[in-house]
């Protein structure tokens, strides 16, 4: 047996994965990933912007570049992000494989073993794997459907003086919960009071339905003094434009982010130069609204059709919030008693797929349940509450 570190005896084999690993049986329908639909990628407006970004300047974006990430790139993300609120020197963000490094990153540069960390409960599940790994200790801050409940989130500050706290505000992964504009207000406030620092992760964000949600707590820091020295900010290109970029950026204190750049050259270098300078492209070519035109109507229309088979099929038997955004419906099974990994198993053999809401919290409700529409046509999204019916 190799001596492996230690540190890996607080990680277990994604629960997510594990189902993956059965999906390849014929007739499976999948309501279990959280990937985005490849059906719905801008194929085309990719294709332009990495033609255009190797025939620019072919040599600088196939060789090395700097850790921070690729100037340009910083300057257009620091367009975007102005472009929903958020005021960000390019020189306040590095660019990130993916916003997962960014956890990773933050991870590495701030929990110690034994140091605690506040969550949503339930929360991302890599990121209780992130965090874990480097010796946390995970307490989970209950949620409704308006996000964390901020007078409990206080409570356990001055309960456990945590060394951060992390926070999905919009549409988070499981729950599909939006954090209201109050409670956003509320966390700034309680992270210069306690001094804690807030992650805010948005994945999600530009996935909303109908109106749009609150601005982000990032851009909500100009309005609550100090706010911006206590909050990192995690963004990512993957669920609106494509998770094969692998493109994500982190915002922060100058001092997290020489820190979080120090370790990112141990990890990878840097990101890769070619897909930073597709997505540079791609923002520049102004194609992001279209391709969120096509993208919002598709996801609310598959997030209505579950909700109406659930609540039509299932009736009282499952409980849960419609979402405004994002791709998951969080539900919970009314039967006493009810377990859905054990429901997980049988729908599994009815051809349909799900994940079973244990593994995304500490203290876990071994009744909830996690859907994702994002994948499914509404034909199969009818069918697959079907099968869960019988």
């Amino acid at each position: 047996m190799l001596p492996f570190a230690t540190r890996l005896q607080n990680v277990e084999t994604s629960a997510i994965r594990e189902i993956f690993k059965l999906l390849g049986k014929p007739g499976i329908i999948s309501l279990a990933g959280g990937f985005p639909d490849a059906a719905l990628f801008d194929v085309e407006g990719i294709r332009q912007a990495s033609q255009r970004a190797l025939a620019d300047k072919p040599g600088e974006v196939l060789q090395y570049g700097a850790t921070e990430g690729y100037q340009p790139l910083r300057e257009q993300l620091a367009r975007y992000m102005a472009g929903k609120g958020a005021q960000v020197d390019p020189s306040g963000l590095i660019v990130t494989t993916g916003s997962q490094q960014a956890l990773d990153l933050i991870g590495k540069t701030m929990i110690s073993p034994g140091d605690k960390v506040i969550v949503e409960a339930p929360t991302f599940l890599a990121t209780i794997q992130c965090f874990r790994l480097y010796g946390a200790h995970l307490i989970g801050a209950p949620i409704d459907a308006e996000g964390v409940k901020v007078d409990e989130l206080e409570k356990l500050i001055v309960e456990h003086q945590p060394k951060l706290i992390y926070l999905i505000p919009t549409f988070g992964n499981p729950s599909g919960a939006m954090l209201s504009l109050a409670r956003r207000k509320r966390v700034l406030e309680l992270a210069v009071q306690h001094k804690v620092l807030v992650v805010e992760d948005d994945p999600y964000g530009e996935l909303y339905f109908n109106a749009p949600p609150p601005p982000s707590m990032l851009a909500l820091s100009k309005d609550i003094a100090g706010s911006r020295d206590w909050l990192a900010h995690c963004g990512s290109l993957s669920k609106v434009l494509s998770p094969g970029l692998r493109v994500g950026w982190l915002i922060g204190h100058p001092e997290l982010l020489a820190k979080a750049t120090m370790c990112k050259q141990f990890s990878d270098a840097h990101t890769s130069n070619l897909a930073q300078a597709t997505a540079n492209e791609y923002l520049q070519m102004n194609r992001m609204d279209d391709a969120l035109s096509r993208v919002r109507p598709a996801y609310a229309q598959r997030a209505q059709a579950l909700c109406a088979a659930l609540k039509k099929v299932l009736g009282d038997g499952i409980d849960f919030s419609a979402p405004q955004g994002g791709m998951f419906v969080w539900a919970r099974l009314t039967a006493p008693r009810a377990d859905a990994r054990e429901f997980a198993s049988q729908a599994i053999e009815r051809g349909v797929a799900f994940i079973p809401g244990t593994p995304f919290c500490r203290n876990p409700d071994h009744a909830t349940l996690r859907l994702s529409f994002a994948t499914s046509s509404i034909e199969k999204i009818e069918e697959a509450v079907a099968r869960l019916k019988a």
